[in-house]
């Protein structure tokens, strides 16, 4: 057993005497963690693209608004959700560090922190270079979480 494993353990144990039905344990984690990558995902990707090409100054504030706040719930979401799927497995018995799906999903969260550092540092004096990267790089953690919802869900079938 490795060391996250074994130091997860006794919060695993924790959450397990709660008695929650064996589904809930193996699909809550897809199914709330889908809701947040597909729906907020989706809306903040567009949300995100439609202020950066907007002409309208006011439309594209508005957009870029909206993007902020959906996106900065989204990274909470997907950092708390990593968490429960972390324990989750933990209490399956399934191996953490051996799974693809975990090692997209901490690869997923870091590009995202990473383009939260560059929005909250207001792209370090409104580098047009770095807003391009945000961008970008926003658009390639969410292309990376759908190819982490296939992993998960092979997982899930298959364990």
């Amino acid at each position: 057993m490795d060391q996250l494993t074994q130091f997860l353990q006794p919060i695993a144990a924790f959450v397990d005497g709660f008695g929650l039905p064996a589904p809930i344990i193996h699909w809550g984690h897809p199914l709330m963690m889908g809701i947040v990558v597909f729906v907020m995902g989706s809306y903040a990707g567009v949300k995100g693209w439609q202020g950066r090409l907007q002409t309208d100054p006011a439309i594209a504030s508005e957009n870029r608004a909206a993007h902020a706040k959906v996106a900065a719930l989204m990274f909470v979401f997907i950092v708390l959700g990593s968490t429960g799927g972390t324990l989750s497995m933990v209490m399956q018995g399934e191996s953490i560090w051996a799974s693809p799906h975990f090692l997209t999903g901490a690869c997923a969260i870091l590009l995202l922190g990473t383009n939260a550092t560059l929005s909250l540092t207001n792209f370090w004096g409104d580098k047009s270079a770095l807003r391009k990267s945000h961008a970008y790089l926003g658009s390639a953690a969410l292309i990376l979480l759908i190819v982490h919802t296939v992993l998960g869900l092979n997982l899930g079938l298959s364990i």
